[in-house]
């Protein structure tokens, strides 16, 4: 089991914070499947974007099972603090400090892993936030900024000494974005350079791949991202192939239908149904992926606009499929 602060997690399974995607009903999804945590999208820690719509979705924890686990986003350490402090009034029981996202309006910004470029900023920050609440602060790295400078393991110390409960580390640098093979390696590195837990992430797709990182790092968990889109039922799958040597077997057509119909129907619900139309159909994408035609009808649900056709449309397609098993990844 994994431990952060108070909080013992019912498995060492975590779903990664992924900006677009990590929102409420897929927090749910992926819980009700066996993520043991599942964090939020980064919220921006801009004074100016509080009263916006998009934050207060963020906000909103209705029917989330805990501990409800926030992302916290920015590059100065007194507006970090404020919004930790901001997020824990809103019911947040973990907050977590981004300084993983590679994103280049993130690293314009000074945030994200650009914070990994100035040591020094990055331990105020962990300072700062460490201190202005009472529950467990961890933080998301990557192994660096470039691969000329993996200051990774100097980091997580000095998140260590400032009081982060755990560490999340995505094995890629800034600049190797999502190319290139995570480097369990560095991982390692860093999880032999700190007490405090260490989560590995970086392209965990499965069981067997779940298995594998866990000996090469020694990680004390495994946080899954991209695998999860549009199979939130890979954490039931890890979590049965590290319980037993037994594999759970790949979801058939039917099972896929209803739980995307679950889905989508959260989806309307939460945005309202022309929003969490719009939003639904990457999801769709995603669960439609692994199905053969999976490719056409991907193009015609994107010219769909009215939610109960794409919803009528989902359910034509998955039926016209029999009972066909979801190829593997």
């Amino acid at each position: 089991m994994l431990q952060i602060g108070p909080h013992r997690l019912p498995n060492r399974l975590v779903l990664a914070p992924m900006a677009g995607i990590t929102d409420l009903p897929f927090r749910r999804l992926c819980r009700r499947f066996g993520a043991g945590l599942a964090v939020s999208e980064m919220i921006s820690s801009d004074t100016s974007l509080r009263a916006h719509p998009k934050t207060l979705r963020r906000l909103d924890f209705s029917g989330e099972p805990g501990p409800l686990a926030v992302q916290i986003l920015g590059a100065d350490p007194q507006t970090m603090a404020e919004a930790a402090r901001i997020n824990v009034d809103h019911g947040a029981q973990i907050i977590d400090i981004n300084m993983g996202c590679p994103a280049k309006k993130v690293c314009r910004a000074a945030a994200g892993s650009a914070l990994m470029q100035d040591e020094a900023l990055a331990a105020r920050i962990l300072a700062a936030v460490t201190a202005a609440v009472d529950v467990p602060v961890t933080l998301k790295i990557r192994t660096g900024w470039d691969p000329a400078h993996r200051n990774g393991p100097r980091i997580a110390r000095l998140a260590e000494q400032a009081g982060i409960q755990a560490l999340a580390v995505h094995g890629r640098t800034r600049a190797c974005g999502f190319s290139g093979a995570a480097e369990y390696d560095t991982i390692r590195t860093i999880k032999q350079a700190v007490k405090i837990p260490v989560i590995a992430n970086g392209d965990i797709d499965g069981p067997e791949k779940a298995l594998q990182v866990l000996e090469l790092t020694g990680a004390d968990g495994i946080m899954i991202g991209r695998a999860a889109r549009g199979r939130p039922w890979v954490f039931q799958e890890i979590a049965c192939r590290l319980n037993s040597d037994e594999p759970a077997a790949h979801p058939g057509s039917g099972q896929v239908l209803a739980i995307l119909r679950e889905h989508l129907e959260a989806l309307y619900a939460f945005y309202g149904a022309r929003h969490g139309m719009l939003v639904a159909r990457k999801h769709i994408a995603w669960y439609s992926k692994r199905f053969p035609g999976g490719g056409a009808f991907r193009r015609r649900i994107n010219h769909i606009s009215e939610p109960s056709r794409q919803l009528a449309a989902v359910e034509a397609f998955f039926h016209g499929l029999g009972d066909r098993q979801e190829l593997a990844a």
